[in-house]
């Protein structure tokens, strides 16, 4: 018995000493074989998933921040796919909320009058896919994407289902708010600095498998054109429009009695922000988009805002990027611009394919035939070539059964101080998200999987917060 009770204080020091010894045989090997910077990387994202993995909330904290800070990052290695950040992510969240259902912690699922329709719509979108099989080799980089737009469209449930009070919607759109402005303020710092110094930042991230070589980019891919701002997503357009939708969320914490942050020079410090970083990436559809959502919010609760957005826009035309920005923006109404006149070709070539495919598209991996192509900028036009026009009209009913059912309770919701800038925020947001699909297509491109997944964690913030306005549990 004293053996074993002088023995038993030894026992934790040698376990660390132990479990010590074996992680620094595998950082060594790991430095050894890979390099400081991919080790680093793996450490990282390892201590991420770590803490990603403690609760749902976490998990979709961690995907928010990627889809703002590294939409487009991969893995650094390869086994049999390249998974990509977000790939992990969103397994890691689908996979902790399944624990939570089969320990027992979740035994009810909240449901809404758009889950039929959504759920519908994902089993057009795999008819679809299935149907068109055959148009394109089935490649496991093919199926990887696919089986993430599905899981994307579902996470509108699971966002739907977990977030169940007022703190929660709060607090995820805090990270929201917090993630995009950190996105903005890197697009703005990699804006300003010199060329040279933002390319080598940029092609740093070649460890996460982002592009390099002259990535910045310019007004028509034409460097005697102004620069665009472009942060970490790769595309000026894609940035604008996650730039957009944070703008529409932080719109109505303006002028809310109660704000997120506990004041409301925080929101204006982000908004202001947001917004000129979204005017240097030059993206027209995204500044219409937050136009759109502004005035959204402007008819339902803060009319003094109309004065506002007048006073802004007064404002911005004195600035000097105003007269370059406002000719590309006249432009593009005009269809004088080489963007546009690739838009309108592209508009005529799906009329094409959805003329010879009406019901049910081709899917999404090609087309049946050579001189029709797969790929449009606007998303609705892109749906109605990869599941037809029944597929479409799924999409835009669940859609509308979402914003319909959220406006026919927008009055207890909007009575509801600690609900009600929230509630505004992420109906405008869906609202700017709608707008920016007539002319762009990363809500839907299987390319954009950042995007995609954006959109449908809105969808399921609108959705709960019309079921916490209702009082419903």
């Amino acid at each position: 018995m004293m053996r074993l009770a002088l023995a038993h204080p030894r026992q934790p020091a040698l376990v660390v000493g132990f479990a010590l010894a074996a992680l620094s045989t595998i950082v060594g090997a790991l430095l050894g074989f890979l390099g400081p910077l991919i080790t680093a990387s793996l450490l990282l994202g390892l201590g991420l998933a770590v803490w990603a993995v403690r609760d749902v909330e976490f998990g979709l904290w961690g995907m928010i921040l990627i889809i703002a800070l590294l939409p487009f990052g991969t893995m650094p290695f390869k086994f049999v796919l390249t998974p990509t950040l977000l790939d992990i992510a969103l397994a890691g969240v689908f996979l902790v909320y399944l624990a939570q259902w089969m320990t027992g912690q979740r035994r009810g699922l909240a449901a809404s009058p758009a889950h039929a329709l959504i759920m519908a719509f994902m089993l057009l979108a795999l008819f679809s896919f299935v149907a068109g099989s055959g148009n394109a080799v089935l490649t496991p980089n093919l199926l990887r994407k696919f089986a993430g737009f599905m899981l994307n469209v579902a996470l509108a449930f699971l966002v739907a289902d977990h977030v169940a009070d007022s703190q929660k919607i709060a607090r995820l759109l805090r990270v929201i708010l917090l993630a995009g402005s950190a996105a903005a303020l890197l697009g703005l710092t990699l804006y300003f600095i010199p060329v040279d110094q933002a390319e080598r930042g940029l092609n740093a991230l070649r460890i996460v498998n982002y592009p390099t070589g002259a990535v910045l980019r310019y007004i028509e891919d034409n460097p005697a054109n102004a620069l665009r701002a472009i942060g970490t997503s790769v595309d000026p357009n894609a940035f604008g429009g996650l730039l957009a939708i944070v703008g529409a969320l932080a719109a109505p914490q303006l002028a809310t009695a109660r704000p997120l942050f506990g004041q409301r020079w925080p929101a204006w410090a982000m908004f202001a922000l947001i917004v000129a970083t979204l005017i240097l990436t030059f993206s027209r559809t995204a500044m219409a988009a937050l136009l759109a959502a502004i005035m959204f919010v402007t008819a339902l609760r803060h009319r003094k805002l109309l004065s506002l957005v007048a006073l802004a826009i007064v404002l911005f035309m004195f600035l000097p990027v105003a007269q370059q920005y406002s000719s590309h923006f006249s432009a593009g109404l005009q269809g004088q611009d080489l963007a546009t006149h690739m838009r309108f070709g592209e508009y005529r070539d799906a009329l094409t394919l959805i003329s010879r495919y009406p019901l049910f598209g081709v899917g999404f991996g090609g087309t049946p035939d050579v001189d029709i192509y797969l790929g449009v900028s606007s998303a609705y036009l892109l749906l109605a070539e990869q599941m037809g026009l029944v597929g479409l009209g799924f999409f835009v009913l669940a859609i509308s059964v979402v914003l319909g059912w959220g406006l026919h309770h927008r009055r207890a919701a909007l009575s509801d101080s600690t609900l009600a800038a929230g509630w505004l925020g992420v109906h405008a947001a869906l609202i700017a998200a709608l707008v920016i699909g007539l002319l762009d297509h990363y809500f839907v491109n299987l390319e954009f999987q950042a995007a995609q997944m954006f959109f449908w964690l809105l969808v399921g913030l609108a959705l709960a917060a019309t079921r916490l306005a209702q009082g419903l549990k």
